[in-house]
């Protein structure tokens, strides 16, 4: 398998139960490496400009205001196929069809309150990692 990058969000819900430290132990359990990691309070353009692939649905002002009502901690993690292995520890969108032991089925409120965001994709963990981090602030 190859070593891949994919980027992480744990999400205003969860930083505001304390639980960064719980998710990070998960995403570690399961074999991925956190190379970088920052706590932000993202601004309205960031989430925006982040989550613009969402900006003609009729949730994306809910979603900017969720992502922006709170720290996040934004993450780079590293490992085997680390993306499809990040979705796999998330869980489902919905923490009800989440599988027992993953993030979402442990620690999320709801569908729009889940906790945690990771890259769908090789691509665009590299687009959605230079957002928030340069190559300076990860250490791998």
């Amino acid at each position: 398998m190859a070593v891949q990058r994919t980027f992480s969000i744990i999400k205003p819900d969860a930083t505001e139960r304390n639980l960064t430290g719980a998710v990070n132990a998960v995403i570690e359990k399961a074999g991925l490496r956190i190379i970088g990691q920052r706590r932000i309070q993202m601004t309205q353009a960031q989430a925006e400009r982040f989550y613009a692939v969402h900006s003609e649905r009729p949730f994306f002002g809910e979603l900017v205001e969720f992502m922006t009502s709170g720290p996040v901690v934004v993450q780079v993690l590293e490992g085997d196929d680390a993306v499809a292995k990040y979705r796999e520890v998330m869980g489902a969108t919905n923490p009800a069809d989440a599988a027992e032991g993953t993030i979402r089925k442990l620690y999320a409120k709801s569908i729009g309150e889940n906790s945690v965001h990771g890259s769908d994709s090789e691509e665009n963990a590299a687009l959605e990692i230079a957002q928030f981090f340069s190559e300076a602030d990860i250490a791998g």
